[in-house]
């Protein structure tokens, strides 16, 4: 008999419990007994939802306050030496700081997890590194599961991929220096868990995806030697990428079971599969764990019947990575379109479905008749729809030329015409977009989308909030404007809800990171733009004030990474429909006057294959993407684009590409870090390096601005230098980002008047210099 099981559950809630709980923690209206019992209650309720649709094992240790991998270094006792917390005794409290920072230090890196919109918390590596054991949290949610009557399988974060993804600060050669007393606490941890009656502990890998450092790849066999000693059975899971050419170190391995990502990662024949080795356990990630598409079930079942008939009941059936990265209950749609609600399938459906896929393999078709015809019936229905495709678009597509993708004239040119124009002086100062979104900004678009208020009131109070955001930016001193987006629920559903081919829902909700939450949009069909999205309310704040203003929109790569994408067709064609459709938008904000438009792309990176032979085409397509929204404009209209918490020195050619006039990215939390390979590169363009985190609360004094700013002026010339936060303001409280953007102007006046010293001195060397 196969056995079913997951990866790993949405740990957030199916209503965001998890997110209020830690804001109300974080605000001090609740203390930490109450947020670590609402986190008790939600453990409880998803290992039920478990149990209630049919697996055998219930996931243990995919929960976490905030971020898995810090979760993983709490447990170990390797958090941040900087902080000065007893790892033993660390409290919620300190654990928030770690993540948000706090008045002494500077909260820890954050960046993509591999090519999802996850974020993760980098761990710090130094010689000062220690793994002495820090939280019981983990042992204690084992229990809690077991007291319940669950059968817990214990998720941990491998220690190669936790190396792996972490950074060395100080003292080290190389991350794997650390790996023998990491080894020894893993080994402690196991033990535990063993002695806890823990009979499955799946441990996670998934750098195996990655062009991983051969050095690693040379430690898997010895560490799991190590590890596959006085521990529970071992379920090694690789996820994300093509492990292919690591199956024979997989095969080698002492660990019990190997879990493959068969939907996204490798692409095995039934051959190969069905001849997995005795006695190691083959868990098939057949259900896609990251998009939220229905499962064929008549075809993996088909794929999958030979491969059980050689392997028994060694064949597990599972997602192919955990359902962190999909919303939680589907049947919570009350409202949703029924033949789109039809094609998909949330976390709590696709346990059904491994369910439904285990029983036809155990018990034969016909014991589960009534659910392969469903799932028949959506596919074909999905297939037919007159909703799929729109042959305006096909043909525009069909359309576009080289000249589509070129600005007029070559960034030195557009520059100066630019500087003519604007007349900016020198470290302009700006911000990513958006600002604070108040309660009330919130419930004025929540009675707005139910109706109980009429759309001229809409329109007033949204109007007062863009009057009242222009007027604290020009007292603030701030040279280019943003109108603060207040009409915005998000940078990518806002404009979804206005495009045709998008769907939406009202509880399709993921975590981002932390307590930050996403709704994506879902792209169902051919993407269209019946309409201008933003030009109105840009219009009107640039009506507000002489200084310029910038439109603001969300750049088609982003569009389609932080959406759920049709699989029908290849994602660059769905990336170039969304091209042409804000290629209008910022056309049409230029004819309205706006002549800087900011482009955001934070996704860019995100979406590089997780292979390096696999970049090329990926960049080729994305950078035409964002030069087909953009090159539709004058030479004076000022193109921006913004990028965050993603690593870039090694694409930067193709960031150049793009030949956005301006970039600002995030750099804060690494010190200015990822300026390096921009002063290698000798990046040709403007850039605007953030210089304070947006993400914690903590406020940064004007010389701790003006010491980033210093470094940034050692590898970017002044005249391309532009002083901003490293992200959008919306989730921040006002007084705090009103002192934070005063100490960011009064950074920047200071840092001209250094830059104008400069200049004297360099002309009386100069002077001093001529012959008399």
């Amino acid at each position: 008999m196969s056995l079913a099981h997951i990866p790993g559950y949405p740990r957030i809630g199916a209503h965001r419990e998890l997110k209020f709980a830690l804001e109300s923690f974080w605000r001090g209206d609740s203390n930490e007994q109450q947020l670590q019992e609402l986190a008790a209650s939600l453990r409880l309720r998803h290992w039920q939802s478990q149990a209630n649709a049919g697996l055998d094992l219930v996931t243990v240790g995919d929960f976490a306050y905030y971020d898995h991998v810090l979760q993983t270094l709490a447990l170990l006792g390797a958090i941040p030496e900087r902080f000065g917390f007893d790892a033993a005794s660390l409290n919620l409290q300190q654990y928030s700081e770690l993540a948000r920072g706090n008045s002494q230090q500077f909260a820890m890196e954050m960046t993509k997890w591999f090519d999802t919109n996850y974020h993760y918390l980098v761990p710090e590596w130094s010689q000062h590194t220690r793994f002495d054991g820090g939280t019981n949290w983990l042992f204690d949610e084992v229990s809690q599961a077991q007291a319940a009557g669950f059968q817990p399988k214990v998720v941990l974060l491998g220690p190669l991929s936790l190396l792996a993804l972490g950074k060395v600060k100080s003292g080290l050669s190389h991350a794997l220096e650390l790996l023998p007393p990491l080894l020894s606490a893993y080994q402690g941890i196991l033990q535990r868990l063993q002695q806890q009656g823990v009979s499955w502990v799946q441990i996670d890998e998934p750098v195996l995806s990655l062009d991983l450092d051969a050095a690693y790849l040379a430690q898997f066999l010895p560490c799991y030697q190590a590890l596959s000693q006085q521990a529970p059975k071992i379920l090694l899971a690789s996820y994300f990428g093509d492990v292919s050419q690591h199956l024979d170190l997989l095969q080698s391995l002492p660990v019990a079971g190997v879990h493959l990502d068969l939907v996204r990662g490798t692409t095995l024949t039934t051959d190969v599969l069905a001849n997995w080795p005795a006695p190691q356990v083959l868990s098939l990630g057949v259900v896609d764990g990251r998009n939220i598409w229905r499962t064929d079930l008549r075809s993996v079942l088909h794929k999958l019947q030979p491969v059980h008939a050689a392997l028994g009941e060694r064949c597990w059936i599972s997602s192919s990575c955990s359902l962190l990265h999909v919303p939680v209950d589907l049947d919570s749609e009350t409202r949703l379109d029924s033949e789109l609600k039809n094609w998909l399938a949330f976390a709590n459906q696709k346990i059904t479905e491994i369910q439904t896929l285990r029983l036809a393999l155990d018990q034969g078709e016909a014991a589960v008749a009534a659910q392969l015809a469903a799932s028949d019936q959506a596919v074909q229905s999905r297939q037919s729809s007159k909703r799929i495709h729109n042959p305006l678009v096909q043909k525009r597509l069909q359309a576009i030329a080289a000249k589509d993708t070129q600005r007029h004239s070559g960034f030195s040119e557009r520059i100066r015409a630019q500087q003519e124009k604007w007349q900016l002086p020198l470290f302009p100062t700006t911000t990513i977009g958006s600002f604070p979104q108040t309660p009330a900004i919130r419930q004025t678009r929540a009675a707005y989308k139910r109706a109980e208020i009429s759309h001229l009131d809409y329109l007033e109070k949204m109007r007062a909030e863009i009057s009242l955001v222009v007027s604290k930016q020009e007292e603030l001193g701030l040279d280019v404007l943003v109108h603060g987006e207040p009409e915005r629920n998000d940078m990518v559903e806002y404009f979804g809800e206005q495009l045709w081919g998008y769907g939406f829902t009202d509880f399709g909700w993921v975590q981002s990171y932390g307590s930050r939450c996403v709704k994506p949009p879902f792209i169902y069909g051919d993407v269209y733009r019946p309409e201008a999205m933003t030009v109105s309310w840009s219009a009107y704040a640039q009506s507000l004030t002489d200084k310029p203003m910038k439109g603001m929109l969300t750049g088609p790569v982003t569009m389609l990474q932080w959406s759920f994408v049709r699989d029908d067709q290849p994602r660059e064609v769905t990336a170039r429909q969304i091209a042409l459709a804000l290629r209008d938008e910022v056309c049409d904000l230029e004819q309205a006057g706006i002549g800087m438009i900011q482009i955001d792309e934070p996704a860019f990176r995100e979406g590089l294959p997780l292979r390096q032979q696999d970049w090329a085409h990926y960049l080729d397509w994305a950078v035409q993407a964002f030069q087909l929204c953009a090159a539709g404009v004058r030479d004076t209209t000022q193109i921006h684009t913004h990028m965050c918490y993603s690593e870039f020195n090694d694409i930067l050619p193709w960031i150049a590409a793009m030949d956005a006039d301006v970039i600002t990215i995030e750099t804060s939390r690494s010190d200015m870090e990822l300026l390096d390979g921009f002063s290698s590169f000798s990046y040709p363009n403007d850039i605007g390096p953030g210089v304070y985190d947006i993400h914690s609360p903590r406020v940064p004094k004007p010389e701790e601005i003006a010491r980033l700013l210093g470094k940034a002026r050692s590898v970017i010339p002044d005249a391309r230098l532009w002083v901003n936060p490293d992200c959008g303001l919306k989730t921040r409280q006002w007084q705090e980002t009103e002192l934070a953007l005063a100490n960011m102007v009064a950074a920047a006046r200071q840092l001209r008047l250094l830059a104008e010293q400069d200049q004297q001195a360099s002309a009386t060397v100069d002077s001093a210099a001529q012959p008399v």
